[in-house]
């Protein structure tokens, strides 16, 4: 279709037509399709005059200017877009723009993804590779802009395509050189060795390097910007050397120059200098470089292997952890650091020369492990283990070993170098953490053991204790034998005892396992204490002991919301504990109120709690004073203070100034039902 006949259908389609162009005869300037109004020129040039607009995009040779159909497909081609991709009318025109993208893009169908966000936005612009028809890539910019005609209907799409492969290539460039010229600075300030620094074009000092400090003395913010005189001694400034070699580099590029410079604390030192003028691209002088070596110490290469040696041998004793040495080829040290002589206890005077295997135990020396050890870094490259080893006094230390083999530039091996670091501490760690993992698998055992063996065991009781219960009232109706009668109640208490003591083994178990449960409910702690103290007494008589209760004035009640049997089992195991361990002496119970919390306290006169047991008589088994003196498994206070955590209270134990223990229950008094008031409950 030519221009008449594409003119014709858009006019059958309704479509904006280009209106004729007056040119002003100045230039508009230079396209760049990088702004947004360049492009839209562009575009609206699109829709001006046929022949003019023809005439103007062909004149265009910088930019690839053409119409692409709704589908993707080229209708028109300039001279530019031939210039650009390489192809002729004739061999584009019909084809679809696909063939412009790479397969890659062509694969993830990058152009109708263009062509679709240009017709919803109306613009896009997108950088990439494009090909030519040669299979060569070039950088482009495209833009591309959707063309609708009057009733706003889709009808092609204008496309300008720039190519941007020499700006790119000089961004890269740039870029490369920006990191090259990175990489050389932190190069030139890693050098240790050598003085490299910049000066200006009068021989000023503009940058100073970690050489250049630890050579000459000068730290960058004390140098830079002075001139190179400080450097000489007085007799080369006097003659003007400076400004001699600078102007030796300005005439030749580079001068060389070996002589006395001074330091900043005055020392002189024999100096390699080479100066090397720095031009720009149109030959202006941009400065100098100057680099400095200090060879006032200059040897042989034997004196220069020793004071290698001799650095790497510093580097090797400020080690302290890890004893780092060398092994010749058969295996005898060579070098020995200061933290070998920490870990192994010999001095490097008694060691070296003498076999690694001094280090070993003896049943590895007689298995042939150290020869062992060599033939595998030998063989592989590196060696490494953990085990015993013997230190010079012959105690033992568990190590972590690395043998690695040494070679010479030809692949010769010249012996090995040995790193030992000493794991006793961590290896005593890890053995604790072992013992703590059994012993807590051992409780576990043990407390499925309590539990299981509780339960079995509370079955038969019970049915004892009934069968005695009942022989009890027959032996009461009959009036028999007091004898018995006195035999039946001990075997009665016996297993009235051996009942409460299955009852708190299986509190331990539920406690053990976070199965113990309470049942709160709203009750007045006084009169609970009333019936637990009345309960205990005929116990207390048993003991010799005298029990009291001290409470609030008649008529007041201290309530709150707690599980009544779970605290009454704390008092009568705090009782049984006063009992136990003040026989023969009064008993004391006291319960009042402190803020929003209740206070139960429970004293005897007995011996007391020693210091150091304050608080380990609450843990599992554990009792102030052994078995064989008072009984007991030592559970009832464990489980006493595990009740009142469940409660969210606590319990501690003091001893009282006139002799004796008091155990001490606070207990939060809940909000609800947390008035003291009278409560109208009796008292006994």
């Amino acid at each position: 279709m030519d221009a008449a006949e594409k003119k014709e259908d858009l006019r059958g389609r309704n479509a904006i037509l280009p209106r004729a162009v007056k040119f002003s005869g100045r230039s508009a300037g230079p396209l760049d399709p990088q702004k947004p109004r360049d492009v839209d020129r562009v575009v609206s040039l699109l829709r001006e005059s046929d022949d003019r607009f023809r005439v103007l995009v062909d004149s265009i040779r910088d930019y690839a200017i053409c119409l692409v159909d709704i589908e993707g497909h080229v209708e028109t081609w300039n001279a530019g877009a031939e210039l650009v991709k390489g192809y002729k009318r004739e061999e584009i025109v019909g084809k679809h723009i696909e063939v412009f993208y790479t397969p890659e893009d062509r694969t993830r169908g990058l152009a109708a993804e263009l062509l679709g966000e240009a017709a919803r936005e109306g613009r896009v612009e997108h950088e990439g590779w494009r090909v030519r028809k040669d299979g060569t890539r070039f950088w482009a910019d495209v833009v591309l802009t959707a063309l609708r005609d009057k009733e706003g209907k889709l009808i092609g799409y204008a496309k300008v395509t720039r190519d941007l492969t020499e700006r790119r290539r000089l961004e890269d460039e740039r870029l490369r050189r920006a990191r090259s010229d990175e990489r050389f600075r932190v190069i030139v300030d890693s050098v240790k060795d050598y003085a490299i620094f910049m000066l200006d074009p009068t021989g000023h000092i503009e940058t100073w390097n970690r050489g250049a400090e630890l050579i000459k003395g000068y730290q960058a913010g004390e140098v830079i910007g002075k001139r190179i005189d400080i450097f000489y001694p007085p007799g080369d400034r006097e003659r003007g050397k400076p400004d001699y070699l600078l102007g030796l580099a300005v005439r030749d590029g580079r001068v060389e120059d070996e002589g006395w410079r001074v330091r900043k604390d005055g020392t002189r030192f024999w100096a390699d200098v080479v100066i090397t003028a720095l031009r720009s691209d149109d030959g202006a002088l941009l400065g100098f470089s100057k680099v400095t070596r200090d060879l006032t110490q200059r040897r042989s290469v034997e004196e220069d292997l020793r004071r290698s040696e001799e650095r790497f041998r510093l580097l090797i004793d400020a080690v302290d952890d890890y004893a780092i040495f060398m092994l010749d080829r058969d295996g005898r040290v060579a070098t020995w650091n200061v933290a070998a002589e920490r870990i192994n206890g010999y001095p490097a005077s008694e060691i070296v020369g003498r076999h690694a295997r001094v280090f070993r135990l003896p049943e590895d020396v007689a298995e042939g492990r150290c020869e062992r050890e060599l033939e595998i870094a030998r063989a592989v490259g590196r060696f490494e283990e953990e085990g015993w080893r013997v230190r010079k006094d012959g105690t033992r230390f568990w190590a972590n070993v690395v043998l690695t083999a040494i070679h010479d530039k030809t692949g010769e091996l010249i012996g090995y170098a040995k790193v030992t670091r000493d794991l006793t501490e961590r290896r005593r760690l890890d053995d604790e953490r072992l013992q703590r993992v059994r012993a807590e698998e051992a409780l576990r055992v043990r407390d499925e053991f309590l539990s299981i063996a509780s339960h079995e065991l509370k079955t038969p009781l019970t049915s004892l204790q009934i069968e005695l219960y009942a022989m009890r009232e027959r032996l009461n109706e009959a009036a028999t034998d007091p004898r018995l009668s006195r035999k039946l109640d001990r075997a009665s208490r016996n297993a009235d005892r051996l009942s409460g003591l299955i009852d708190t083994l299986l509190d331990v178990s539920r406690i053990a396992t976070g199965r113990l449960t309470l049942k709160p409910e709203c009750f007045d702690l006084v009169d609970s204490l009333r019936l637990v103290i009345d309960g205990m007494r005929s116990t207390a008589t048993r003991a010799g002991c005298e029990l009291s209760l001290e409470y609030p004035l008649e008529g007041e009640a201290i309530r709150g919301t707690w599980d009544r049997l779970r605290l009454e089992q704390v008092v009568m195991n705090l009782l049984s504990n006063a009992f136990k361990y003040g026989a023969g002496q009064p008993v004391t119970v006291s319960v009042a109120t402190l803020g929003r919390e209740a206070v139960l306290k429970v004293s005897d006169k007995g011996p007391g709690v020693a210091d150091k047991d304050v608080h380990r008589i609450f843990d599992r088994f554990e009792r102030a004073s052994p078995m064989r003196h008072y009984g007991g498994l030592g559970l009832g206070l464990y489980v006493s203070r595990e009740i009142v955590r469940a409660e969210h209270g606590s319990i501690a134990v003091h001893n009282l100034p006139d002799g004796g223990a008091c155990f001490e229950v606070h207990l939060p008094i809940d909000p609800s039902s947390a008035k003291a008031a009278a409560s109208g409950a009796p008292h006994a």
